[in-house]
């Protein structure tokens, strides 16, 4: 039996033989699931279709679809290129709107994908610096976890996320620099009994009811390791979320206590929404950064961002440097 890895055409060959139509072609049937819906759109024949599928699986050397009674569907082969070629087709739009910008006299745009702890003031501190300074750059902003936002990324949502690479994440194709460490804060809503007070025990407040992160991540864990180093039994009444919206709320007007990214804490705190707590908390989350594809041109727009960024997280965070790029995987 021949091996698989034998029969695919180099990338040599690729380059020399793929072809704008091949990408627009296995999009076309990845969208409509038949040979005559993606004949269809691309103004063929169906037999013209199913000809340049062959010729197209010949120029990759796999086969790219299985036919079936009620269509056509894409294998390993086909998904991965179907991935990539939405990859492509997105970056010549992206293209396109750039080559419009500097016609324009503007900038371009970046789109940025971030984690909601470095929102407050350090993203926000480079983006309002960057528009300050650049009026016409556009920019878009996505707010979620670093798996939505490494997913995005992969597939052409964001041009670059402010987060961190999941620990269960393939990041071959993925680039990472580090920018800021995260530390974090014990807090509670303004009218807590413990508020005000210029020094508060850990012990003092597990009689109180929390909100806690889900078992799993690991803001949870080094809270869980706080009781353990305190030798004090943690909390019995929790509510277990992730979502500082439903935190705020939960604290206002309770005796919750939570923990939460020092940034965040300091923000809501200067807003009068909650009070941070004079409790010390050793553990760390680990450092948050840039996130970029390897083999994706960084455009002005994110050369812009990653600048802005790391003059932000130096003047945030004056007793440390910004630790050297390196790349995941």
């Amino acid at each position: 039996m021949s091996d698989p890895l034998n029969q695919l055409s180099s990338a040599a060959t690729l380059r020399k033989r793929l072809q704008m139509r091949h990408l627009r072609l296995v999009l076309a049937l990845a969208g409509h699931g038949t040979l005559r819906g993606a004949a269809a759109e691309m103004a063929l024949t169906q037999p013209a279709a199913t000809k340049a599928l062959q010729e197209l699986e010949d120029t990759v050397g796999a086969l790219l679809f299985t036919r079936h009674a009620r269509g056509i569907a894409p294998t390993l082969f086909g998904e991965a290129l179907i991935r990539y070629a939405r990859v492509v087709l997105s970056d010549l739009d992206a293209l396109r709107d750039e080559f419009a910008a500097v016609a324009a006299g503007e900038i371009g745009r970046v789109r940025i994908g971030a984690i909601l702890a470095p929102v407050p003031d350090l993203l926000a501190s480079a983006i309002n610096g960057l528009k300050a300074r650049y009026p016409h750059l556009h920019i878009s902003l996505q707010v979620d976890t670093s798996d939505v936002l490494v997913q995005a990324l992969r597939q052409d949502g964001v041009d670059v996320v402010l987060g961190r690479i999941p620990a269960d994440a393939l990041a071959q194709d993925l680039a990472f620099e580090p920018l800021c460490e995260e530390p974090l804060a014990i807090v509670a809503g303004t009218a807590h009994p413990q508020a005000g007070k210029r020094a508060v025990r850990l012990a003092a407040l597990a009689r109180f009811p929390w909100i806690i992160q889900p078992a799993a991540s690991p803001m949870r864990q080094i809270i869980d390791q706080a009781f353990r180093d305190a030798r004090v039994p943690p909390p019995d009444d929790v509510i277990e979320t992730s979502s500082i919206m439903a935190t705020l709320p939960l604290l206002a007007g309770s005796e919750r206590v939570a923990v939460v990214p020092e940034a965040i804490a300091r923000y809501f705190a200067a807003l009068g929404a909650l009070e941070i707590l004079p409790v010390p908390v050793r553990g760390r989350l680990v450092p948050y950064g840039l996130v970029t594809r390897k083999r994706r041109a960084s455009t002005p727009g994110m050369r812009l961002l990653a600048d802005a960024l790391r003059a932000a997280c130096a003047c945030s965070q004056p007793g440390t440097k910004t630790a050297r790029r390196r790349r995941a995987g």
